[in-house]
């Protein structure tokens, strides 16, 4: 298994405070199962088992706690987004406001609604280009999560709205590294997104 440098002290976040608003099943899409596990655990397990460094969990609309801990993943760090219904840039900054109280030079962002993303697209995105000041995950050929985001840029990302890094990434395309990665990025959005992981 690939390390990342040394040098480069990096801390996992994943974002899973949104509403889900577009999911109508009977619980929050995060708490519903995928494959006889929430689905937030299957995120939440993929970056604790990249080991990159320790994990942040950004909850928001629904407490994800203890279908952690059942799922064995209580050693994660969870930080609360009162402010989560703002949009997802509220979440990344709880994320990486977590992530410098802990002395990161780097957080590696995923998405919690995202079960098809595996440890090694983190692993790979945490060890690419350690001078880089983003580096993304690619899945033929497309953006997608987990981002890399150093601490250069922490200031410039967005601290309102419904978008993270993505702008920052258009308008400063020379920052960014694509790393390609193995995988299935899609989220889980509605109940017929579920329906195609179960």
């Amino acid at each position: 298994m690939t390390s990342p440098a040394p040098s480069l002290r990096i801390v996992a976040v994943v974002l899973a405070a949104g509403g889900g608003s577009r999911f109508a099943g009977p619980t929050h899409k995060l708490l519903a199962p995928v494959a006889g596990r929430p689905l937030v655990v299957h995120a939440v397990a993929a970056a604790v088992e990249a080991d990159i460094g320790p994990v942040v969990v950004v909850t928001g609309a629904v407490d994800v706690a203890a279908a952690l801990a059942e799922a064995g993943l209580s050693l994660v760090t969870h930080v609360d987004n009162g402010r989560w219904a703002e949009g997802q840039a509220t979440s990344l900054a709880a994320g990486i406001a977590a992530a410098d109280r802990l002395g990161a030079d780097a957080a590696v962002v995923g998405l919690g609604d995202q079960p098809g993303v595996p440890a090694e697209a983190w692993r790979r995105v945490a060890t690419t280009a350690p001078a880089a000041a983003m580096v993304v995950a690619t899945y033929g050929g497309r953006r997608r999560h987990p981002v890399r985001l150093g601490r250069s840029i922490w200031a410039q990302l967005p601290v309102i709205g419904d978008e993270g890094a993505r702008a920052l990434m258009a308008g400063r395309p020379e920052l960014v590294t694509e790393i390609g990665c193995p995988g299935q990025p899609a989220d889980v959005d509605t109940l017929e997104d579920l329906t195609r992981w179960s």
